[in-house]
């Protein structure tokens, strides 16, 4: 089986080939149906005009007929013949304005059609029987409309006739789109394609996501084998070191080895807690046991505790605790977690001679804690990303800074849990500050 990074940009390729070409394919298919659609139109139109035509060269032909005595003697068979163009009867003479009107738009009505029109018949003498609009649409380029012609008199097109009749009609060119009648098919096509896509953005946001996930997983394999074969390296050697009959017989060597022991312990039962607490996070059993408790002395046991780690950096902390209700309701575990994983935090991201500032206030409905330090900061794709699980910021080599990448995602949930806020500002190689709220009762 071919690894995920070889294989997603093939699966990405195909589905965007196949995406492309079914939009293509509906796309010709509506184009070729709306062509269909306006020839039938355009058919029907010519049909209608051409009825109404037809119907005048009948009423041509009755008057201009007339009967002749048979040609022998007993025979009852009639006679009937056209009489030369001297006959002729102009059409103006035969319709009324109104009526060919009518007659026009009966036509259109029986075969479907709702459409304006200019109609007008063109003879030897100019137009007559015209609509108000027929010389305007005449004089027109034609580009807005479409003009349909029959003939009425002679029965044919005779350019050399030295009588000629044509009924001329003008449709709109609008009136012959057909997009309306297409209406649901092409709304039907759109919203098929909008599913597809989305289908297709979800497939790859969610490949995108495995990908992500896989490696995630493999820094967190890496990541979790060195933050425990160190501690079990380091106990290792100290008992073998017990073991020796010189140590041995040394009570104070055997006292150091013992607390490099029990301090190498306690680091692996932090990092067993660290993933203790992924787990219930994960399955969003964060339990909180809601109780008053007073913030500002919760800071200074905090503070008291990471003490050695402050002097290895040579830092200190400057506390600015000017909130007049320090107290709140909180689970006094989860918040001096929370308030551990952030000082912890600022002091492995940091260089020499770090300062952090706490500085905590009131609003009118929440108590406002704010952590800043002048650290290695961050770029503004990690701010956006240091609450995800297993992320952890890049600063060279991957394991020169100890952890899971699972403390600020405990931060964010147990800010989440207690219905607080909490905001990021940073500025890379300046520092950060993490600003929390926490609603008071």
């Amino acid at each position: 089986m071919l690894p995920l990074k070889k294989i997603f940009p093939v699966i990405i390729a195909l589905i965007t080939i196949s995406l492309l070409g079914i939009i293509y394919l509906q796309y010709n298919w509506i184009k070729n149906a709306a062509m269909v659609k306006r020839e039938e139109k355009e058919l029907r139109m010519v049909e209608a005009v051409t009825s109404v035509g037809t119907e005048m060269l009948n009423r041509q032909e009755q008057m201009n007929r007339f009967r002749m005595e048979p040609l022998k003697q007993g025979s009852d068979a009639p006679r009937f013949f056209v009489p030369d163009m001297k006959m002729f009867v102009p059409m103006s003479m035969r319709f009324e304005r109104e009526e060919l009107g009518k007659m026009l738009r009966n036509a259109m009505k029986d075969r479907k059609l709702d459409t304006t029109f200019e109609f007008g018949v063109l003879s030897n003498a100019g137009p007559q029987l015209a609509s108000p609009g027929f010389a305007d649409r005449l004089l027109a380029t034609g580009e807005d409309s479409a003009a349909y012609q029959i003939f009425t008199f002679p029965f044919f097109e005779d350019i050399n006739a030295p009588v000629r009749e044509a009924l001329t009609v003008f449709v709109p060119r609008s009136s012959l789109d057909v997009f309306q009648s297409l209406g649901w098919m092409i709304f039907g096509s759109i919203l098929f394609t909008i599913i597809i896509v989305t289908a297709f953005a979800l497939t790859i946001r969610t490949m995108l996501g495995q990908k992500k996930l896989s490696e995630i997983k493999s820094d967190f394999i890496n990541n979790m084998t060195h933050e425990l074969k160190t501690p079990l390296a380091t106990i290792s050697l100290a008992i073998d070191a017990i073991g020796n009959e010189k140590v041995m017989e040394n009570k104070e060597k055997i006292r150091y080895f013992s607390g490099i022991i029990k301090e190498e312990n306690k680091r692996m039962n932090k990092q067993v807690e660290s993933i203790l607490q992924s787990a219930l996070m994960e399955k969003e059993e964060l339990s909180l046991n809601l109780q008053p408790i007073d913030v500002h002395e919760l800071i200074h046991k905090t503070v008291e505790n990471l003490r050695l780690q402050l002097d290895g950096k040579n830092g200190k902390v400057i506390l600015q605790l000017h909130a007049h209700q320090p107290i709140i309701r909180a689970d006094e575990v989860h918040f001096s977690n929370l308030i551990f994983n952030l000082l912890d935090n600022a002091i492995k991201y940091s260089k020499d001679n770090l300062e952090i500032r706490i500085n905590t206030s009131n609003t009118r409905k929440y108590m406002v804690i704010a952590i800043s330090d002048n650290g290695i900061g961050m770029s503004r794709d990690t701010v956006s990303r240091i609450f995800e699980k297993f992320y952890r910021a890049h600063t060279g080599n991957v394991h020169n800074v100890k952890g899971f990448g699972l403390g600020l995602s405990y931060v964010k949930a147990v800010v989440d849990a207690h219905k607080g806020k909490i905001r990021v500002e940073s500025v890379l190689g300046k520092g950060s500050r993490f600003t929390l709220e926490f609603p008071q009762d």
